[in-house]
This record gives C-alpha cells, sequence and structure tokens, in this order.
C-alpha cells in the first residue's frame, strides 16, 4: 500500500517528537487488519490512523468504506485499543500534543496500584 501525504507527515512529526512507532501494524487475531501507526511499546496500545480523502470522497467517507471502519475500529477498542485519528489537515503539533497526551495517560495508569 503507497503512503498518503497524511502518513508521510505524521512519521515525520512522531520522528521529531521522538515518539517511537511502528507501522502498518496487524492488531486482529482473526481478521487482516492493520493500523496506519503504533505508539511503542505496543503494550500501551494506542494506534493513530490517519483517514485520507475526507473532503474528496475517499474510501473512509463513502457508505461502504465508513461502515467497514465502524467495525474495525470498535472491534480494536473491544481488544483495548486507544484509536487516535485524524484527516491529512490535522496532522500537525496538535496531533503530537494529543498522542503526547494519551501517552502520559496510559503510562500513568500503568504504573498506578490499586
Amino acid at each position: 500500500m503507497t503512503e498518503s501525504q497524511g502518513e508521510f507527515s505524521l512519521a515525520i512529526l512522531l520522528k521529531e517528537a521522538r515518539i517511537p512507532f511502528a507501522r502498518e501494524v496487524k492488531f486482529h487475531p482473526v481478521r487482516k487488519w492493520r493500523f496506519d501507526f503504533v505508539v511503542l511499546p505496543e503494550s500501551l496500545k494506542i494506534a493513530i490512523e490517519v483517514e485520507g480523502g475526507v473532503f474528496s470522497g475517499g474510501r473512509h467517507v463513502r457508505g461502504r468504506g465508513y461502515i467497514g471502519d465502524l467495525v474495525k475500529y470498535n472491534a480494536a477498542a473491544l481488544l483495548g485499543w486507544k484509536v487516535l485519528r485524524y484527516s491529512t489537515a490535522q496532522i500537525n503539533d496538535v496531533a503530537i500534543g494529543e498522542i503526547k497526551e494519551l501517552i502520559s495517560n496510559e503510562r500513568n495508569r500503568n504504573t498506578t496500584t490499586y
């Protein structure tokens, strides 16, 4: 699969922010679904999806593609994944700030004892 402009931009920003990540990570035990990006370590279960074609009628905003994405993201949630979704236009410092915030929240949650 070819890399979109949004994915290219996000990879650069993640590297600049020193956020370790993996690309095209299969997350479901049965289905062939993949996340565009997964923050490492994978045990944090933080995924990032870049939704292209939002304004040009791309797959993610047409009926069948949209419904397929709903099924995928609900399955991810049932497996404990936190999925941040961005359009290409949203790939910027705000997105990186939100990603950092979620990483911090998850690290804090994982170190809290009850």
